[in-house]
This record gives C-alpha cells, structure tokens and sequence, in this order.
C-alpha cells in the first residue's frame, strides 16, 4: 500500500481490545505488513506457504487472516470502508437498495465434497457466490454454497442475513433466477420489494439490464484477484472472508484516489 492508502485503510481498523481496556495483549507485529500480506495472497493468488520472505512468516500472516476471520473483523473492516466510500460519494452511509446475483466458480481440490457440488446451467463443478451489493458496487452481504444450490434457495439465506445487517434496504433488484415464491417471501417475512429484471420480448441482442449490470461490475472487480479465480479455500466461511479482502482492497485504492 502506498502511505495515502494506509492512512485510508488504517483509519477503518478495528480498535484492538487491550487499546479499549478490554484485556488481551499488544500486538507483536505490524498491522500494515499483516494487512498487505492477506492483499498480496489475495491478489496473486499464492498458497500460505509460497509468502515472500518480505513479509512475516507464513503462519503468522493466517493466524492474523484466521482471527479476523472467526471475530467478524474482516466483515467490521470492509463495512467501515464501505461506509466512507458511501460518504465519499454522497450517500448516505446506510444503504436502501441492493442488487443480488450469484457466481459458479470451479473448485479446486482443497474443496471438500461436503461443500462442493455441480452448477448444471453453467457446467461447473464446484462453489456458487451469492452476493448483494449497493447501488455504487460494494458488496452488502455474502453466502458461499455449493454450485448445486438454486439461486432461491440461496437466496433466501442471504436475504436474511441482509435484513440483519441492513435492515433499512427495502428494494432488491434480481435476474429471472429468483422468481417464484421467493418474490412472496421477500415481501412479506422481510418486507424487501425483490424487483426481478427481464429482457422484454422484443428485444434483439445484447442489451444491459437497469441496475442488473452493476452487480456484474463487482464480480469484474473480484476476479482481478487472482485468488478468487476459482475457489482454494476448505471452507466457505475463509471464502467470504477472501471476497471481502479483495473488495476491500477496491474500496480502500478508490478512497486512496479521491484523497489526493
């Protein structure tokens, strides 16, 4: 990270524990280096074990990357960057609408068979990325499945968990995946307006969806992490927390841009 982008990223932060008085000890390293770390694995795609000599032991960077993981930090970072990215552009902090979609990605062989399935639509053997983002791009909430669970299924999940982080979004636009009683559910257990956008019959070739492309644009801007080109990760929850670093990493070089 450059110094500008530090001092955007270390701005949003969790504050440690033993800094509020509530126990625990000081860190014994440095946060920058452990965050550039989890970007560089993130970025480039690398195993734990393939860390560059540059930056702290290997075990050390995914006891740091685990922590945050299991705590909620890295969830409580993105969201505090998220939020100032809001800010930046004149929203207000708190979103009120969001875009859903999913992404089949294949799995690789650390990907247990438990969590593992295949996409029939797309063809793909591995782990489906349900995502809700906001009406600039960054990610809301996330769910990592199986590539065989339906996106209503899915749906259903990450309509939950969006109702209880965010319980002023009261509109969500979709593609014809989640049509049906997931409409009806949205409505009335959560009292979310699920807006599915079609093509109209008479349209001929390509043609962008309003608000539709704007969830696209975010898997663009996952899959410049290498990482995220298919899924390495044992477990979904590390997955969730990959996705989060990554979009964090395009949130904390915009708000890096606007402050020069």
């Amino acid at each position: 990270m450059s110094d500008a982008e530090w001092a955007v990223v270390r701005d949003a932060m969790p504050v440690p524990g033993w800094l509020e008085g509530r126990g625990g000890q000081p860190e014994s390293y440095c946060h920058r280096q452990m965050v550039d770390a989890v970007r560089y694995l993130a970025a480039g795609g690398i195993s734990w074990r393939a860390m560059p000599a540059d930056f702290p032991a290997w075990d050390r960077v995914y006891a740091f990357f685990r922590r945050w993981r299991d705590k909620g930090l890295a969830a409580e970072f993105h969201d505090r960057l998220r939020e100032r990215v809001r800010e930046a552009a004149g929203r207000d902090p708190e979103p009120t609408a969001g875009v859903i979609d999913a992404q089949s990605v294949r799995g690789a062989a650390p990907v247990p068979a438990a969590t593992r399935g295949f996409d029939g639509g797309k063809k793909v053997n591995g782990r489906k990325r349900h995502i809700v983002v906001d009406t600039l791009g960054p990610l809301l909430v996330v769910v990592v499945t199986a590539a065989s669970v339906t996106d209503r299924d899915a749906g259903q999940a990450l309509l939950v968990r969006l109702r209880e982080r965010h319980w002023r979004v009261t509109r969500v636009w979709a593609d014809g995946g989640y049509t049906g009683r997931l409409v009806d559910l949205a409505r009335d257990a959560w009292r979310i307006a699920l807006t599915v956008a079609k093509h109209s019959d008479d349209t001929g070739g390509f043609a962008v969806l309003p608000k539709r492309w704007l969830v696209e644009r975010t898997f663009a801007w996952l899959m410049h992490s290498r990482r995220l080109a298919r899924d390495y990760e044992g477990r979904a929850d590390t997955s969730e927390a990959v996705i989060r670093w990554s979009m964090s990493t395009v949130m904390s070089r915009r708000l890096a841009r606007r402050a020069r």
